[in-house]
């Protein structure tokens, strides 16, 4: 009986020292996850750079957008400053260079009438388009600081010297034109405009300019003809590696200007046999246009393309020996160049149907095709892989049923492989 008792008190003693060290080591363990998980939250954020005038102040920011960092860095804005990026924009990239443009007083000069603005705008046109005020081709802006404190206070000082206008008619073409010359040889002069011996002018070239004259040339002789073109714009493309090639934004839409142009002709027989450029002027000049457009991914190197195959092959459900298989094939194939054939060195019209693709050599479309033909029309090659746990097999599916290749050189692939493998 006794010995009974003392197995049954060792047999609980047991139980309970075992049930002792399971809590300690859920205690342990639970401590350790939270700490991993503090420090983790400690060192995620995006770094922002702020620059404020001559002030400059860097934060570790998880906030959403610009304007939610800004806030959180202590930064108050008066509703016309101007920030840049913009105070809406949401926050994607690892840092951020934000710039802000404190409004100050400007003190516009418009010949006699003189216009006070409170305004964040740097160039004298951006000033000057925010005023209202109309500037047309051939006005010059000055912009600097006023030397007047009593007249115009503290602040910056714009100066508007307009062009005189006029009309013109130039080998036959009426347009309004102005110009910042004194005398009809200096306009000439200015517009470039070069006669011929067989030129007219309706006034003396040393005429003086004066708002609302007519002035008008001509040529004897041969005929000319005057008519508007078109001007294209030029764009200005802001390269932003943060995002696809797909994305293309328009900050500035772009318009073409208008230039009138006099041709000189001859004509045999009714029919125009030559036409020579002999005058031109511009009556609208182009806006240039602004966008920003994606580029990430556009310039990566081979081994930045492997790195980015294996994450996104395991990422997409493929074991890491899949994924070497997979991998293997493509270094003997291209060495992860997207150039040319691309990865996979697509022919026919597997390669027409990647290249009707928006950037189709970049590494993201490339992946992305490849995986849309392991899941459709190649969808029995991605499936045998995914059920196999060999790396030599991996490599021999897709070696044999994706590629097809003539001169494999399977040994190379496997090796690969095996590299690729050990590297990840």
């Amino acid at each position: 009986m006794n010995s009974y008792i003392r197995k049954s008190a060792t047999s609980i003693g047991a139980i309970i020292v075992a049930l002792f060290l399971l809590t300690l080591m859920v205690v342990i363990s639970v401590t350790h996850t939270s700490k991993a998980e503090s420090g983790d939250k400690t060192t995620r954020g995006r770094l922002i750079t702020i620059h404020d005038r001559s002030n400059e102040k860097v934060i570790l920011s998880s906030a959403k957008t610009i304007g939610d960092a800004l806030t959180e860095a202590g930064f108050t804005l008066d509703p016309k400053d101007i920030v840049e990026p913009a105070v809406s924009q949401e926050l994607i990239a690892s840092d951020y260079q934000v710039n802000i443009y404190r409004a100050r007083p400007v003190t516009i000069i418009d010949g006699n009438n003189r216009t006070k603005v409170v305004t964040a705008y740097q160039t004298a046109k951006q000033i000057a388009d925010s005023a209202g005020m109309t500037i047309y081709d051939g006005d010059i802006l000055s912009l600097d600081r006023t030397d007047n404190i009593i007249a115009d206070g503290v602040g910056l000082r714009l100066t508007i010297k307009r062009a005189t206008p006029f009309e013109f008619t130039l080998y036959g073409k009426t347009s309004t034109v102005r110009t910042q010359a004194s005398t009809v040889s200096e306009m000439l002069a200015e517009k470039n405009i070069k006669r011929t011996n067989d030129d007219r002018l309706s006034v003396d070239d040393n005429s003086q300019i004066v708002s609302g004259m007519s002035i008008r040339l001509w040529r004897e002789g041969r005929q000319t003809i005057t008519v508007d073109e078109s001007v294209a714009f030029v764009t200005d493309r802001i390269e932003d590696a943060d995002r696809d090639e797909t994305y293309r934004l328009v900050k500035t839409n772009g318009e073409n200007g208008l230039r009138s142009v006099t041709y000189e002709i001859i004509v045999q027989d009714g029919a125009e046999v030559s036409r020579v450029e002999i005058a031109s002027i511009t009556t609208k000049q182009p806006i240039k246009q602004v966008e920003s457009v994606g580029v990430k991914g556009k310039y990566t190197t081979p081994s930045e393309n492997e790195n980015i195959t294996w994450d996104f092959l395991t990422s997409n459900g493929f074991t890491p020996v899949q994924a070497a298989g997979i991998m293997g094939n493509l270094m003997q194939e291209h060495r992860f160049n997207t150039s040319g054939d691309g990865l996979a060195q697509w022919i026919g019209g597997r390669k027409a149907e990647l290249y009707s693709m928006p950037a189709p050599e970049n590494i993201y479309t490339q992946l992305n095709f490849l995986l849309h033909e392991l899941t459709t029309n190649y969808a029995s090659v991605g499936n045998a892989i995914k059920a196999s746990n060999s790396l030599t097999e991996s490599v021999q599916i897709f070696q044999n049923k994706f590629e097809k290749c003539g001169v494999c050189m399977e040994s190379k692939r496997i090796e690969y492989a095996r590299d690729i493998l050990a590297s990840h």
